[in-house]
C-alpha cells in the first residue's frame, strides 16, 4: 500500500525508511534472528508496527491482544484500546502480516487491578493514573508470564522508550522523540521485567511509524491515537465512579482554606487537585482545589499560589538501578529530576529520608501535585535515564 492509497491520510504520515526501521528493530531486540518474540498488540498503530517490523526482521512473532473490558460505547469508538474495534484491528493486522494471534480474556484481572483501584482512589480524594497500574500489573506482570509460557525469548511493546545496557545493567531511557516519551508511565517496571522487555520504536518518531504501517500494508496507518482513559471512552469518568462506588455521591461543603464556607458540592469524587472550572463559587478571585477531605466531605479551595508543593512522600517505590545505591542516595539527599505529570518537564529536586518514607524535596516548588499520581525520577547527570519513582502518598505545601 502506498501513502496515496490510504483512504483517510492525515498530515503526520512520513515516508518510511524500511531498511533503517528494520535494522533499528533488530538492534532493539538484540536476539538472534529466528528467536520467538511475543508482540503485545493493542490494535493501535504503534504496537501493530512493532509486530510488523519484528516479522520483517526475521523473528518468530506471536501477537497477543488482551480483552480488558467490554463497554458498549467502547465497541463503537475508535481509539479505545483493548476492546471491540481494536481487537478486530489487531486480528486483521495479524492476518495481513501472516503471524499467529491470540486474544486473552483478562477482564476480571483488569477490573481488580485497574478499574476498582481507579474508583477507590477517587473515594480517597486521590488522582489515579490507571495506565501505570495497567502496565504495572496486567501488561508487565501477567502478560509477561504468558509470553514465557509461549516460549518467547522476549516480549515487545509499542511504548516510546529506550532499553539500553550499560555497566552490566539494563536501563530505561527516554525515546528519541521526547514529545512521545512514555517513560513516566513505566516507572514501575522492575529490573527483571526490563530484562525481558523490548521497545523497537525507540528510534522512530510517530510520523515515521505511520509511514512504516503504510508500507506494511496495514489499514491502521491513519488510525487516530487513543485520547481517553481506555475503559472510559466517553471521557466521563465521574459517571463510572458513581456506578461503581455510589457511596462517593455525598453532598458536602466547598470551603476556602481560610475557613470560609463558599458553597456546596454533590460529591468529592467530582473534584481533583488543581481544578478551577466547575467550582460554582465566586469570591472575586480565581480559586483552585487545593485539598480534598473525603472523611469530612469537604473540598478546600484557595488561590493558585496555594497549589505550590514543597515536597512529597513516595510509596510503592521502584528503582531501576542498584536499589542499595538509590536508598543510599536518599540518605545522602542526592539531586534528582522529578516528573509529577506526563505532560510536564522534570523539575530539580533532592531525595530525602524521613520516618514516613522516601521524600522528594523540590528546589523551587512544584505546582498541582496530587496524591495518587506518580512521580518519576531521572538522573540530573543523564536526564534521559529513568531511575525509578513511586506513587505520591502525601504532599507538603510551600509555606
Amino acid at each position: 500500500m502506498s501513502l496515496a492509497e490510504i483512504a483517510c491520510p492525515i498530515p503526520d504520515i512520513a515516508p518510511a525508511d524500511m531498511d533503517g526501521a528494520i535494522a533499528a528493530a533488530r538492534a532493539a531486540v538484540g536476539l538472534p534472528v529466528g528467536s520467538r518474540v511475543v508482540a503485545a498488540m493493542s490494535g493501535g498503530v504503534d504496537s501493530t508496527v512493532v509486530a510488523g517490523l519484528l516479522h520483517k526482521a526475521g523473528y518468530d512473532v506471536v501477537g497477543v491482544t488482551l480483552q480488558l473490558y467490554d463497554h458498549g460505547a467502547a465497541l463503537k469508538k475508535k481509539g479505545a484500546c483493548c476492546a471491540g474495534q481494536d481487537i478486530h484491528d489487531a486480528r486483521l493486522a495479524a492476518e495481513t502480516l501472516g503471524i499467529p494471534h491470540y486474544v486473552l480474556d483478562y477482564e476480571s484481572r483488569f477490573r481488580d487491578a485497574v478499574i476498582d483501584q481507579f474508583a477507590d482512589s477517587y473515594l480517597r480524594g486521590h488522582t489515579p493514573v490507571p495506565c501505570i497500574r495497567c502496565n504495572q500489573t496486567v501488561k508487565f506482570r501477567d502478560l509477561l508470564d504468558v509470553a514465557r509460557d509461549l516460549g518467547a525469548a522476549a516480549m515487545a511493546t509499542g511504548h516510546y522508550v529506550r532499553r539500553a545496557e550499560a555497566g552490566g545493567r539494563v536501563q530505561m531511557r527516554k525515546a528519541i522523540d521526547h514529545s512521545r516519551d512514555q517513560s513516566y508511565f513505566l516507572f514501575a517496571t522492575t529490573p527483571a521485567q526490563l530484562d525481558y522487555l523490548r521497545f523497537p520504536l525507540a528510534d522512530l518518531e510517530k510520523p515515521q511509524v505511520r509511514g512504516v504501517a503504510a508500507e506494511l500494508g496495514l489499514r491502521i496507518a491513519a488510525k487516530p491515537d487513543s485520547q481517553d482513559i481506555c475503559f472510559v471512552p466517553s471521557g466521563d469518568y465521574r459517571t463510572l465512579i458513581d456506578k461503581l462506588r455510589p457511596q462517593g455521591r455525598q453532598a458536602g461543603q466547598i470551603v476556602h482554606m481560610d475557613g470560609r464556607v463558599l458553597g456546596a458540592h454533590e460529591g468529592v469524587t467530582d473534584y481533583t487537585i488543581g481544578q478551577r472550572r466547575g467550582l460554582n463559587v465566586a469570591v472575586g478571585e480565581p480559586l483552585f482545589v487545593t485539598k480534598l477531605e473525603p472523611e469530612t466531605r469537604r473540598v478546600v479551595v484557595g488561590p493558585r499560589e496555594a497549589l505550590l508543593t514543597a515536597s512529597l512522600v513516595l510509596e510503592e517505590t521502584n528503582w531501576l538501578g542498584d536499589e542499595a545505591s538509590m536508598e543510599a542516595a536518599a540518605d545522602a539527599q542526592a539531586p534528582v529530576l522529578a516528573r509529577v505529570r506526563s505532560t510536564r518537564q522534570p523539575s530539580p529536586a533532592r531525595l530525602a529520608r524521613g520516618d514516613d518514607g522516601v521524600r522528594v524535596v523540590f528546589d523551587l516548588g512544584e505546582e498541582g501535585v496530587a496524591p495518587g499520581q506518580a512521580c518519576a525520577l531521572y538522573d540530573p547527570a543523564d536526564p534521559d535515564r529513568l531511575l525509578g519513582g513511586g506513587f505520591i502518598r502525601e504532599t507538603t505545601p510551600v509555606v
